[in-house]
C-alpha cells in the first residue's frame, strides 16, 4: 500500500510540477518521498531555488506561511490544514502591538516559529541557529523576543549586554524533556555526546555537550569523531540522522514527539497533489510586511 501511494505521488508530482519539502520532524515515510529535508527556513530557501510551480510543505502552518512569503508567485500547500504550531499560536499580533507601545525603544526579534501577522510586526526574524547572531546585530539595547522563552533565555545568556523582554511561550515538545530523561540515557550510553535544541529548558541545556538547531545537529554528527549521540529534540530527527549517517548511533528522547508534525500522511500528500488544496492564503499587505524581517535576517 505504501509503495502504491509513493508511486502515485511521484506521478502527480511530475504532472503538477511540484516540489515536496519535509521538515526534520516528519514521519519516516514522508521524509522518504521528499525532495528536500531540513528545518523550516532551509526548506523555504531551497524552494526559492527550484523552478517548481507548487510547493507541498510537509510541516506545520508557520512554515508553509514562510514559504509563501518567500515564494509569493508559487502555490504553497499544507497537506493537513490542522497541522499548526501551538507555540506560534501563543503570541498574537494584537498583544504584541500593545507590548511594542509599552516599549517604544525596543526592537522586536521574532523567532521564525511565528505566524505571518506576528512577523509583520517584527523588526527582524531569527532561527534557533542564528538567534544569538541576530540579537547581537541589533543596535537597540532592549529586545522584545517572541514567542519562545527558553530560546530567549539561551540567547540572553550569550548576549548579556541586551535587555531581553521575553514572551512567555514554549514548545511543549522541547519544554517537556526532563532532566531525568537525559540522565537515564546518559547512564545507559555513557560514551554518547549529548546534543540538545535551544528550545529546551535551561537545566537541559546545562547538561548538554552542545546546543544546536536541528540542521546543526545533522552537520555536527557528520563531522564529529564521536560514534554515539543522545538527541535532545523531536525524535523524528533521528530517522534522518540514521539514514544519512548509518555508521553512527543515535538515541532519541522517547517522549519527545510533536503530534502536529505527525499529522501529515502519504494519503494527505497524495490528496493535496490531486486537488492543490489546502492552499496557503495571505494578504498582499501581510506578505509584504512579513517579508521585510525575513529579508533582514537573511542579509545579516
Amino acid at each position: 500500500m505504501q509503495k502504491s501511494f509513493q508511486r502515485k505521488i511521484q506521478e502527480l508530482q511530475k504532472k503538477q510540477h511540484a516540489v515536496i519539502l519535509a521538515h526534520n520532524y516528519q514521519n519516516p515515510e514522508i521524509q522518504d518521498i521528499a525532495d528536500f529535508i531540513g528545518d523550516s527556513l532551509d526548506l523555504s530557501l531551497k524552494a526559492i531555488k527550484t523552478d517548481a510551480n507548487v510547493i507541498i510543505f510537509c510541516g506545520v502552518d508557520f512554515m508553509a506561511e514562510s514559504a509563501k512569503i518567500l515564494n509569493p508567485e508559487k502555490t504553497v500547500i499544507l497537506p493537513d490544514k490542522t497541522a499548526n504550531c501551538p507555540m506560534a499560536g501563543m503570541v498574537d499580533a494584537e498583544s504584541l502591538g500593545w507590548l511594542k507601545k509599552e516599549h517604544p525603544d525596543a526592537e522586536v526579534v521574532a523567532y521564525i516559529n511565528t505566524t505571518a501577522d506576528v512577523k509583520a510586526l517584527a523588526d527582524i526574524c531569527c532561527t534557533s541557529a542564528n538567534g544569538v547572531k541576530i540579537v547581537k546585530s541589533r543596535t537597540a539595547k532592549k529586545i522584545i523576543f517572541v514567542p519562545d522563552r527558553n530560546l530567549g533565555l539561551y540567547i540572553q545568556k550569550q548576549v548579556p549586554e541586551k535587555e531581553m523582554i521575553l514572551w512567555p511561550g514554549v514548545c511543549r515538545t522541547h519544554h517537556d524533556i526532563q532532566k531525568e530523561d537525559l540522565l537515564a540515557l546518559q547512564k545507559e550510553h555513557p560514551s554518547a555526546e549529548i546534543l540538545v535544541h535551544p528550545e529546551c529548558q535551561p537545566e537541559i541545556i546545562d547538561l548538554a555537550d552542545f546546543v544546536f538547531s536541528t540542521n546543526g545537529m545533522v552537520t555536527h554528527a557528520k563531522e564529529s569523531s564521536k560514534k554515539e549521540f543522545i538527541i535532545g529534540t523531536e525524535k523524528g530527527l533521528c530517522y534522518r540522522l540514521e539514514k544519512e549517517i548509518p555508521e553512527k548511533k543515535f538515541y532519541p528522547i522517547p517522549s519527545a514527539v510533536c503530534p502536529n508534525m505527525k499529522k501529515t500522511t502519504l494519503e494527505k500528500v497524495l490528496k493535496s497533489l490531486e486537488t492543490l488544496e489546502p492552499k496557503i492564503h495571505l494578504s498582499e499587505e501581510i506578505m509584504q510586511k512579513a517579508h521585510l524581517p525575513l529579508q533582514r535576517m537573511m542579509e545579516t
